[in-house]
C-alpha cells in the first residue's frame, strides 16, 4: 500500500524524536557574524487556548566561554539578531535538541524553543496535536510573544536586540519538522521567511500565504517519517528551496552525532544566515557545506 499525504504515522518508538516584518531586498543584505558567541537562556511561560507553553529562549550572551552550557539569564550580547524558533520531536525537549539549538544561537540567532505540552518527555503519544494544527498554532503564539519582548519600549532585556528586517525562521525535527511544515501550508504564518523541516512529512498544500526559503533535510531510509512524503512536500513548494538527502540514513542520525552531523550543522547555519541576515556568501557555501558522506544536495535558489 502506498503512502499518501498526511498519512497518520506512529512515532511511538521515536526518541527525542508583534513585530513588523519587511521584505528582503539586496540593500538589506549584510554579513552574518563569523565568530562563536557564548550562550544565555531565559525561560517564559505563555498560554494559548488553554495550552501552557513553557518556552526556553537561547541567545548570544555578552560574556562567558563559547561552547559552555548556556548561562541562565545572562545579559544578551550587543547587536541585533534574527529569530529562529525550534520545535522538538515526540518525547523530546529543547535540551534534547541542544545539538541543533546551541550552534544556532552561538552563530548569532535568538532561538525560542517551546516545550509542547502533549508531545514532550513523558507526554508521548498525542500525535493528533500536530495533525489538528495545535502545535503549529503554538509556534505562532511563541513567535508573537518572543517578538514582543524585542520591541523598543517593551522594558525587557531583549528590547532592541531582535532583527526582523528579513522575517523570522522556524525549524524542527520529526514531529517538530511536521509542525514547521504546517506553518508553511495548513496553518500558515506569513512572518516566516526561512524554514528547515528535518525528517518531516507533507502536512498540506502551499496556499501562497507564506513566502519562505525552505530547506528539507532527510534520511532516505527513514521508516518513521517516510522519505517520499518529504519529497512530495518539497516538490509542492516554490523556490527558493533545497533538499539535503542523507543517503543510507534513517530518522535522526544526522541530527545528533552521526557521521554527517557536521554537514547538517554547517548547511543549516548557512541557510539561516542567507535567509535572515541576507548573507550571500553563506548562500554560496551551501553546496560545499552539504557535501561528502553520501549526501545528495538539490537546490533551486532562484
Amino acid at each position: 500500500m502506498s503512502l499518501t499525504r498526511r498519512s497518520v504515522f506512529s512515532l511511538a518508538a521515536a526518541a527525542g524524536a508583534a513585530a513588523v516584518i519587511g521584505t528582503a531586498t539586496p540593500a538589506l543584505a549584510r554579513t552574518a557574524p563569523t565568530w562563536t558567541y557564548p550562550l544565555g537562556v531565559r525561560q517564559f511561560t505563555w498560554n494559548r487556548a488553554g495550552r501552557t507553553l513553557v518556552t526556553r529562549i537561547f541567545y548570544p550572551a555578552a560574556s562567558g566561554n563559547p561552547g559552555d552550557w548556556p548561562t541562565t539569564d545572562a545579559p544578551i550580547a550587543d547587536g541585533q539578531f534574527p529569530v529562529v524558533e525550534w520545535s522538538h520531536g515526540l518525547g523530546g525537549s529543547p535540551e534534547s535538541y541542544g545539538a541543533q539549538i546551541q550552534p544556532l544561537a552561538a552563530a548569532g540567532f535568538i532561538v525560542p524553543a517551546p516545550v509542547f505540552p502533549t508531545t514532550t518527555t513523558g507526554a508521548e503519544g498525542n500525535v493528533g496535536d500536530v495533525y489538528n494544527g495545535n502545535q503549529s498554532m503554538d509556534v505562532s503564539e511563541v513567535l508573537t510573544q518572543t517578538l514582543a519582548l524585542g520591541e523598543w519600549g517593551s522594558g525587557d532585556a531583549f528590547a532592541g536586540h531582535m532583527d526582523t528586517t528579513l522575517g523570522v525562521g522556524a525549524a524542527g525535527h520529526s514531529l517538530g519538522g511536521m509542525t514547521t511544515h504546517g506553518l508553511l501550508t495548513a496553518w500558515p504564518d506569513s512572518r516566516i521567511t526561512a524554514a528547515i523541516p528535518y525528517s518531516c512529512i507533507d502536512m498540506g498544500n502551499p496556499t501562497g500565504a507564506v513566502n519562505a526559503k525552505v530547506l528539507f533535510v532527510h534520511g532516505d531510509q527513514d521508516t518513521l517519517t517516510h522519505y517520499d512524503l518529504a519529497r512530495q512536500a518539497y516538490w509542492e513548494l516554490p523556490a527558493p528551496k533545497a533538499f539535503m538527502t542523507h543517503t543510507g540514513q534513517g530518522h535522526h542520525e544526522f541530527i545528533w552525532n552521526g557521521t554527517t552531523y557536521p554537514q547538517t550543522i554547517a548547511t543549516s547555519l548557512d541557510w539561516m544566515r542567507w535567509s535572515l541576515y541576507g548573507d550571500t556568501a553563506a548562500r554560496d557555501r551551501l553546496a560545499s557545506d552539504a557535501s561528502g558522506g553520501g549526501i545528495v544536495w538539490e537546490a533551486d535558489l532562484d
